[in-house]
């Protein structure tokens, strides 16, 4: 099975500066899912997406293939199906059409090759899958029935009508959320007809807290660094 892996990493970024190659114990954040995509016993291609030399250049010496994109398929506002099908037009217009292909984000240093593989197996093996999106737990606390809003007199009141009858966390339900998401595997045929990358049959691929943090901000770099110096020690 061809299994392609897209990296997609433009050079804008307003949270934080060049994010993708912001510093991360002592490896600029592409690395790490250079180094997962790589060590992946199920991929056999990977390309990053860039509109960005000096990514293309780290890629380049990191021994991965380089695809750039148009600029005006790098803006803030341009959604991620209209480069991955860029991509994916481009490459067969080469002569290669992969079976499956999976998106693997820089902002998810914490997931491993590990990862990628049990999610692609979790897909490949169910037979019926095609799809499979990693997600973490909702703490309790952030589910919808426990959330409270501002009226426009200053009250509180519970987000959800019914919010104040759930009084225990046996009465709440078990959610789930997209952990960045981490990890995208959908078959090629199934996403090009229905444009999505949750297929019509998606499983989910529950991923730890602690290897699920994505890099949005200055302080998710701070955490994601105390976990992996603790994991060193």
């Amino acid at each position: 099975m061809n299994i392609l892996a897209i990296i997609p990493a433009r050079g804008g970024s307003k949270g934080i500066p060049h994010k993708n190659m912001a510093m991360l114990a002592g490896h600029p954040l592409l690395y790490y899912t250079f180094e997962a995509a790589k060590k992946s016993s199920l991929i056999n291609r990977i390309i990053l997406s860039t509109d960005d030399e000096n990514f293309a250049e780290f890629a380049r010496e990191n021994g991965i293939e380089v695809a750039m994109r148009p600029a005006e398929l790098a803006g803030d506002k341009t959604p991620m199906k209209d480069v991955i099908n860029y991509h994916l037009d481009e490459l067969e217009k080469s002569g290669y059409k992969s079976d499956a292909f999976i998106l693997l984000q820089p902002t998810s240093p914490l997931r491993t090759e590990n990862h990628i593989d049990e999610a692609l197996r979790a897909m490949i093996d169910d037979g019926k899958a095609d799809a499979t999106v990693s997600v973490v737990d909702v703490p309790h606390e952030y589910l919808p029935m426990k959330l409270m809003k501002l009226e426009e007199d200053g009250a509180l009141k519970f987000y959800q009508a019914d919010g104040e009858k759930y009084t225990t966390r046996q009465e709440l339900s078990h959610l789930y959320a997209r952990n960045g998401a981490a990890v995208y595997a959908v078959y090629t045929d199934v996403y090009k007809e229905t444009g999505s990358l949750y297929g019509t049959r998606c499983l989910p691929y529950l991923m730890k807290r602690e290897d699920s943090v994505d890099i949005d901000e200055e302080f998710d770099l701070f955490l994601a660094e105390a976990i992996i110096q603790k994991r060193k020690m």
